[in-house]
């Protein structure tokens, strides 16, 4: 048999392993055995000591935050809620869905440049979005992400009646999601446990962009902090206030993007790989504290002026980037 010469056999052996290996690198990096990517926080565990079920990454959707899009639906079951600014200073909200899966999200609006940077801490995080500005489409479909827009997944979006288009696009988590994601996939770099010694008792604490606002007001009876929006108090379509356990004001550089609106103001990007100064609130306290967030794939973790790290209290956490 001469060399370099390979039988059919040998040929057809070869095709079927490059096949493999080339759907294996299609699939994504699948993680057996393991309960996290050594990004996930403290509190990976359920409060009875067991790992919560999974099935997957997080569900992460643009949520609009303009005044006709309130009361919004489904925030309350948010693990995180990540709070951006946009075009003409106004701001948008990211919902990120690890625990609980509500059965209606919205109203669901466009993601932003941001948002890629900002998900890439999470193992191809599934993001509901209404659209985007055209020549962003493509960097989103190279994203290491599953983008699920109307076009995409009809079955899963529904245009409510209740207010005015565009503010009245929901999406249905259970069309999209094969079951919950579980705790092990928010890998945030967040830790949770008991508040750290200090800080200095806070009653409020209000985050002003150029044309909005939120306010954190803490309830001593409920133990959160009520979320109020441009001066008002937030609640769901069930009438239920926002309410977050742990608020995070992250000092971020805020800088333009190549993107702008069809008005051409251009959409800012909100830089959340670094480092910088963050307040974060929680028991009725503000502790001073450094975020630190050194790649894109890795979590953002919050330590003190001593360098011990920050823990959160256990609930739903509010970050607000805040310019720097």
């Amino acid at each position: 048999m001469r060399h370099g010469a390979p039988t059919r056999r040998t040929a057809l052996k070869a095709v079927l392993a490059a096949a493999v290996l080339t759907a294996s690198l299609t699939a994504g990096c699948t993680r057996h055995g393991a309960s996290d990517d050594g990004r996930a926080p403290q509190g990976s565990q359920a409060p009875d000591g067991q790992h919560t079920a999974g099935t997957g990454s997080v569900l992460a959707v643009k949520i609009d935050n303009v005044a006709a899009a309130r009361p919004q639906t489904g925030l309350d079951s948010a693990d995180v809620v990540y709070a951006e600014q946009v075009e003409g200073g106004l701001s948008r909200l990211m919902a990120v869905y690890a625990t609980r899966l509500p059965e209606v999200v919205g109203p669901v609006r466009s993601a932003r440049e941001s948002d890629l940077e900002l998900l890439r801490q999470f193992d191809r995080p599934t993001l509901a979005f209404s659209g985007a500005q055209r020549k962003l489409l493509p960097l989103i479909d190279r994203a290491p992400l599953r983008p699920e827009t109307p076009d995409a997944a009809s079955d899963a979006y529904y245009r409510g009646s209740d207010k005015p288009a565009p503010h009245n696009l929901y999406l249905r988590p259970a069309k999209l999601m094969a079951g919950v994601p579980g705790k092990a996939a928010l890998t945030t770099g967040f830790r949770y446990g008991p508040a750290p010694a200090g800080g200095t008792v806070t009653a409020t604490r209000t985050v002003r962009y150029p044309a909005a606002r939120f306010t954190f007001t803490w309830s001593a009876d409920e133990k959160r902090w009520l979320v109020s929006m441009d001066g008002t108090p937030a609640r769901t379509t069930a009438g239920k206030r926002v309410a977050a356990a742990t608020v995070v004001v992250q000092h971020v550089r805020i800088r333009t993007s190549r993107y702008h609106d069809v008005l051409g103001n251009y959409t800012p990007f909100t830089e959340t790989v670094g480092s910088g100064k963050a307040e974060v609130l929680r028991d009725g306290r503000s502790f001073e504290a450094t975020w630190t967030r050194r790649e894109a794939t890795d979590g953002t973790t919050f330590t003190g002026p001593d360098g011990s790290p920050v823990d959160f209290a256990e609930g739903q956490v509010w970050v607000v980037f805040a310019k720097a």
